[in-house]
């Protein structure tokens, strides 16, 4: 038996899968939540005083920053940005 999968890439077999939306959301989340510990580090920042700076609770930081929790609001990500003094761009591509 040949295997159907044989010169296919990864992203035609999620797709055809149908898991490529959410592996891809997942991924894009779990570098969001990457660049924004990253820039936490670089401003000795913790969660707590972050929460503040976004006018938000720490618990809601936390989901932020779970790399595997993919639901998170423009709003959200708005937020941080300004907290962070960064600008959210988004695009489709």
């Amino acid at each position: 038996m040949k295997n159907r999968h044989i010169g296919s890439d990864f992203d035609g077999f999620l797709q055809k899968e149908g898991l490529l939306a959410e592996s891809e959301a997942t991924a894009l989340k779990r570098i969001i939540a990457y660049q924004i510990e990253k820039e936490m580090k670089q401003r000795n920042l913790t969660k707590s005083s972050l929460a503040r700076m976004m006018q938000t609770s720490r618990s809601s930081l936390d989901r932020l920053l779970d790399p595997e929790n993919a639901s998170v609001t423009l709003l959200t990500l708005e937020s941080v940005a300004l907290a962070l003094g960064r600008k959210l761009k988004i695009e489709l591509a």
